[in-house]
């Protein structure tokens, strides 16, 4: 057995005892079947004798038998198919629930090497095929056996083996015909797999980023694109469908050779009386009731060679073990007190590329401000994303409360380090479940505490202007709020949480200088008795802090106090002097005003 056949059968295995339950009602449906076929031969039997002058037959019977077992074979249809289909959806949920908490646990290094395409065909086509073994694969599969087999034995038994053995040597030659074809298919599943990720992700990007797309009327290029990865994913599956359409010709082509057989070779025995013509109409029943389980077990080898190719996927993807996790032996962390300590700390993205920071040393006591300004690309967002342990920092290079961050619990580290990120994102809820987004809260927020939290980010006045107030629905990532309002609701979300150690990660950027500077005033009592880290690139924001440091390619290139890195005369008063300039530019009134 193969390794992908394994793991399908341990899939289905863990709802074995519905799917027992499911082949036993299978079972009466089919032997239900099988009896009408053989009531009707018996009847028609019947009527010919009483034609030849035999006794009138009790037809009323015969018609209530075939009434009686047809109710009987819906009961047990209604049943196998609430078992069965039952059990598919049971495996599709479980299968959709360990994708999406597995994707839950994967760090952002992994979401830097997979796109949002190829993970979304995971949950879509994968599953699905994986669904339809399930459902309409075991269906059929467990019929075929069943009525494949009762069939056979009603012909040798009721009718006669040696029409029984003529008819049926055309179809021994559909069981390899099928495992060569589905081989075929295997091969060729997994590659129309990734094309259709490939084609998922080209349209998650043109749809989510259509604002830019139109703004550089880009179209054209863009539809081009898309038609390429279109056209692709149309050439894939072309070929393998040139064996998946193979499956029912050569079935046909099979099954007719049998109904010839039966009708020459049986009309011969039914001339000769060596069978009945009642006998012969049945044969030719249970033969139509063979036919369908070899039609069905082409189908059935197509669904498990997709479904296999899906889960060897998905199985591959669920081995990937997320390389942000609790060391064994993590200790907690207990009351934080939030002192920051960075120790020569150098990180790379991948092992390829020059270090997004290299050997920085930063000691930030516990209640204390610091200020990191940079340019873009200077290593800002990466510091930030190394405290909480978005990405791993190397092992003895960070430090919280003198432990290593790497041996600190993650819920218990990240219920101490707050983080505002630079990138605004907001879900598809209200207003008031978006701020009052905090696992470790250990209860629902209060609406005065939501509030409260939107108070100090300032952002309430706004919220209060919308018709629905905290209850406004938001669209997709807050599309219906302002750049300005999701950073501030971003930050409310992070205010809440009242954790010792709060990191502000550029998330003022698109407020004006006047309205951060009225937050960060209004934050102060809040920022008393915290440790906090602000990233900006506007001075502005910084030159309350206890100490600040000038990031540039990933090093420090200065530190100091607003006062002192002024006196320096360095790359930070520099800075500040063109900010002065700008913001004096912009406030300044216009030539010629009221002339």
């Amino acid at each position: 057995m193969s390794p992908e056949l394994r793991n399908l059968v341990r899939l289905l295995g863990r709802r074995r005892g519905r799917y027992a339950a499911g082949a036993v009602f299978l079972a009466i449906g089919d032997g239900g079947q099988l009896a009408v076929a053989w009531l009707i031969g018996h009847a028609i039997d019947a009527v010919g004798a009483a034609l030849s002058g035999g006794p009138r037959p009790d037809l009323d019977r015969y018609g209530l038998g075939v009434l009686g077992l047809a109710m009987m074979v819906v009961g047990a249809r209604f049943a196998w198919r609430h078992l069965i289909f039952g059990s598919s959806r049971m495996i599709e949920r479980d299968l959709r629930q360990r994708l999406h908490d597995h994707l839950q646990s994967m760090s952002a290094r992994f979401y830097l090497r997979h796109k949002i395409g190829d993970l979304m065909a995971y949950a879509t086509n994968d599953i699905q095929a994986i669904q339809a073994a399930a459902a309409g694969g075991m269906m059929s599969g467990l019929d075929a056996v069943i009525q494949g087999a009762g069939a056979a034995a009603m012909m040798v038994v009721f009718v006669d083996p040696r029409l029984a053995g003529a008819t049926l040597v055309p179809l021994l030659f559909l069981p390899p015909t099928t495992y060569l074809l589905g081989r075929q298919l295997h091969k060729r599943y997994g590659a129309v797999q990734a094309a259709f990720g490939t084609l998922s992700d080209r349209a998650q990007e043109n749809i989510a980023g259509v604002r830019v797309v139109k703004g550089f009327a880009r179209e054209a290029q863009q539809a081009a694109h898309f038609g390429e990865a279109n056209e692709r994913y149309r050439s894939l599956y072309a070929r393998m469908l040139r064996y998946d359409v193979a499956f029912d010709p050569a079935i046909d082509l099979m099954a007719g050779l049998a109904f010839a057989v039966g009708l020459g070779y049986g009309g011969t025995l039914v001339m000769r009386g060596d069978i009945t013509l009642g006998a012969y109409v049945s044969f030719n029943t249970y033969l139509a009731m063979l036919v369908w389980p070899m039609l069905a077990l082409g189908w059935v080898m197509n669904l498990f060679q997709r479904a296999m190719a899906s889960l060897a996927r998905l199985e591959t993807l669920f081995a990937t073990a997320p390389d942000v996790a609790d060391a064994p032996g993590a200790v907690a962390l207990g009351a934080a007190r939030g002192h920051l300590s960075l120790r020569g700390l150098t990180f790379r993205y991948e092992d390829h590329l020059p270090p997004a920071l290299d050997g920085v040393d930063l000691d930030v006591p516990a209640g204390r401000t610091v200020g990191i300004l940079g340019r873009t690309g200077s290593g800002k967002s990466t510091l930030a994303n190394l405290l909480p342990r978005v990405f791993d920092p190397p092992r003895g290079q960070v430090f919280l409360d003198g432990v290593d961050v790497r041996d600190l619990r993650l819920d218990d580290l990240r219920r101490a380090v707050a983080i505002v990120p630079q990138d605004t994102f907001l879900f598809s809820r209200t207003i008031a479940e978006n701020i009052a987004f905090d696992a470790f809260a250990g209860r629902e927020r209060t609406h005065d505490e939501i509030v409260a939290a939107a108070r100090l980010a300032d952002v309430d006045r706004d919220i209060q202007g919308f018709p629905a107030g905290y209850a406004t629905m938001l669209g997709e990532r807050g599309i219906t709020l302002s750049g300005g309002q999701r950073q501030r609701v971003c930050l409310a979300r992070a205010l809440i949480r009242d954790a010792p150690v709060l990191v502000l990660d550029d998330c003022l950027s698109a407020v004006d200088t006047l309205t951060e500077s009225r937050i960060l005033a209004a934050l102060g009592p809040y920022l008393a008795g915290r440790t906090t880290v602000i990233i900006a690139h506007r001075v502005s924001a910084l030159q309350h802090a206890d100490e600040i440091v000038v990031l540039d390619d990933g090093r420090v290139v200065e530190r100091g106090t607003h006062a002192s890195l002024l006196a320096a005369d360095g790359e930070y008063a520099q800075l500040y002097r063109r900010q002065q300039l700008e913001a004096e530019l912009e406030h300044a009134p216009a030539v010629g005003a009221g002339a």
